[in-house]
């Protein structure tokens, strides 16, 4: 299914400004909202599993690339959508897990990594060597990145050839860091046309001495920075005056055009800013799940207007209870007194709270809140007092009062802007 990508980017080649949105999440409740959007709006629907969520040995999910695999084909089939419109990506693909050992080690458990997700049928690869090691030089020269991401391709081509597959590659030296920022935003600055144009010609180098070249015509995104990212409490937008430059450095290439990271929370008219200017991939992750984060935040308030004490999930204490237990994946990106830190903890832009979704007690807690309102007459005037875009697709019949379905509808509403940009020309639902 990789040629619809590559039809796509021949598309844009051609001056049809289409994109395609890459969900990064493995929540089932964001995987089910995605391929649902993708259903109404008759589109494809592009899922990549993060390097940190999903690795060969289970990432914070739990899941491994061909667990991640089944649950996406699952929920497809379930929502209707069919098979040959459910593409699969893997993102940064290398050895950004094990940046605190030595390079040798670190790479070879990259190469399991790839090997893992082209063997699982994934047909987009993200192929990220950008981040050192623990005996690297920082930061790390392009030839260096480049060299890495050839092995790791030639990893991934023999993989290919067992199972039959040609997938897609995306490459590129300037990645923004998976989740957003925590460096000072201040500093933000779009990548230099030459620095680009530098990376293209070291990938080309590095692929031709490892004898991958011929996967060239394969490779549909470079990762450059448009200049947009996010931290906790900022989102800096787009500037298309900022990449007048940067933006025609792959006229030339046939199939090659760029890829997005940290599109979250970009207001609708950059994200169809960036489609124009040639970044055809925009990969949008936390944003899904801040608005997932609403959504059931939503559903807990309405739960104590309905609900007995003694039967509510507590979804929000457990939540809370969860992370103060355990701080390592949050404590070194909200700074502040104990007050900032914990409005940080529930509602910060960088979503540090998605990583204790997967959580026995979390989830257990967020199974009893949809449990509790389903079946529940919930009255509209709550709906409307909470989820105010849902209470009008409610009126309208567009939404049922359901929990599932008005957490869902919320989540696609961070999807529809990208829908939009992506597919100018459609009306998304």
């Amino acid at each position: 299914m990789s040629w619809q990508l590559l039809d796509l980017a021949l598309k844009h080649k051609a001056g049809t400004a289409v994109g395609v949105t890459a969900v990064c999440s493995a929540h089932p409740l964001v995987l089910r909202a995605a391929i649902a959007q993708a259903v109404a709006d008759d589109d494809v629907a592009l899922i990549e599993a993060t390097s940190n969520q999903v690795d060969q040995f289970g990432g914070y999910t739990g899941l491994r690339p061909a667990n991640f695999r089944d649950l996406a084909r699952r929920i497809a089939a379930q929502e209707g959508l069919p098979a040959d419109r459910l593409i699969l990506g893997g993102d940064h693909l290398g050895p950004n897990r094990w940046q605190h050992e030595p390079a040798a080690p670190a790479m070879g458990k990259a190469a399991d990594l790839v090997a893992a997700y082209v063997a699982a049928g994934y047909q987009k690869i993200h192929l990220d060597c950008s981040m050192p090691c623990a005996d690297d030089p920082r930061p790390l020269p392009d030839a260096v990145v480049a060299e890495r991401a050839a092995r790791l391709l030639a990893v991934a081509e023999r993989a290919a050839r067992q199972v039959g597959t040609h997938p897609v590659y995306v490459i590129g030296s300037e990645v923004p860091v998976p989740g957003g920022a925590h460096e000072d935003l201040g500093d933000l600055r779009a990548t230099t046309p030459q620095a680009a144009r530098a990376t293209l010609a070291a990938h080309r180098e590095a692929f031709a001495a490892h004898g991958v070249d011929h996967a060239w015509d394969r490779v549909i995104g470079l990762v450059v920075q448009p200049g947009v990212e996010f931290d906790h409490q900022r989102v800096v937008q787009y500037e298309r005056a900022k990449t007048r430059e940067l933006r025609h450095v792959l006229d030339g290439e046939p199939t090659l055009l760029f890829e997005a990271h940290s599109t979250d929370y970009q207001l609708p008219e950059r994200l169809t800013a960036l489609v124009e200017d040639h970044w055809f991939v925009l990969k949008v992750g936390p944003g899904l799940t801040f608005n997932l984060r609403e959504g059931l935040f939503a559903l807990a308030h309405i739960e104590d207007e309905l609900i007995p004490a003694r039967r509510r999930s507590d979804l929000r204490a457990v939540l809370e209870a969860r992370m103060i237990a355990d701080p390592a994946r949050w404590a070194a990106y909200y700074p502040g007194d104990d007050d900032a830190r914990r409005i940080a903890r529930r509602y910060s832009y960088s979503d540090r709270l998605r990583y204790y979704l997967p959580d026995a007690d979390v989830a257990a807690a967020q199974d009893r809140l949809l449990r509790n309102l389903t079946g529940v007459d919930i009255p509209a005037p709550l709906i409307d007092q909470y989820l105010p875009a849902q209470y009008e697709r409610v009126l309208r019949g567009q939404v049922p009062a359901d929990p599932r379905a008005l957490v869902m509808d919320r989540v696609r509403d961070a999807l529809r802007p990208y829908a939009a940009a992506c597919h100018p020309e459609a009306d998304p639902r």
